[in-house]
C-alpha cells in the first residue's frame, strides 16, 4: 500500500510546472502573431504588385489606342487604378521602337480589292513598349512598389508610313 506524501513535501512543484507551461503558451501565441503580421504584409505587397502591373497595362493600352505609329514618343501617363478620383501610379512609357518590318502577305483577290488594289504594299511592323511603373504621393501604401512592364504588338501600316517611323 502507498501512503501519502505529507504536504510539505510538495511545495511550489505544481507552481513551477505551470509557470513553465505558461511560457510556453505565451511563446507558441508570440510565434503565431508574428507569422500573421508577416503573411499578411506579404500578401499586401502582393497586391501592389499586381496593382502596379495592372496599371502598366492600362497605361500601355492607352498608347496602343493612340495613334503612336505616326509620331513615337516617350510620355508619363497617371492611372487612378481604383477610380476614385486620385492617381495611385505614375506610368513613364519609353519611345515605342519599331523592331522589325516586313511585307504583309497580299490580300485574298476578290471583286472588290480588284477595284481598289494598288501598287503600295503594305507592312507588318513589330513594335516594343516598354512601360516603368511607380506609386505617387498619393499612394504611400505602396511607397516601396516598382515595376517593369514589356509588351510587344504587331501593326499593319502603310509603305509611306513604314519608310517614316521604321528604320
Amino acid at each position: 500500500m502507498s501512503r501519502p506524501v505529507p504536504s510539505h513535501a510538495q511545495r511550489g512543484a505544481t507552481l513551477v510546472v505551470g509557470l513553465i507551461m505558461l511560457v510556453i503558451i505565451t511563446l507558441m501565441v508570440t510565434t503565431a502573431f508574428t507569422l500573421s503580421t508577416t503573411n499578411l504584409k506579404s500578401v499586401g505587397n502582393m497586391q501592389f504588385r499586381n496593382e502596379a502591373v495592372a496599371a502598366g497595362n492600362i497605361a500601355i493600352e492607352k498608347v496602343l489606342g493612340s495613334p503612336f505609329t505616326a509620331a513615337p514618343s516617350a510620355e508619363e501617363i497617371l492611372v487612378d487604378i481604383n477610380n476614385d478620383g486620385i492617381n495611385d501610379y505614375a506610368v513613364s512609357i519609353a519611345t515605342p521602337v519599331c523592331v522589325r518590318a516586313s511585307v504583309a502577305a497580299p490580300p485574298v483577290l476578290s471583286s472588290v480589292t480588284l477595284v481598289s488594289m494598288s501598287t503600295s504594299y503594305t507592312w507588318n511592323t513589330v513594335w516594343d513598349i516598354d512601360a516603368t511603373v511607380a506609386p505617387t504621393s498619393n499612394n504611400p501604401g505602396a511607397s516601396g512598389t516598382s515595376v517593369h512592364v514589356h509588351s510587344g504588338v504587331r501593326v499593319l501600316l502603310s509603305q509611306t508610313d513604314k519608310d517614316a517611323v521604321c528604320h
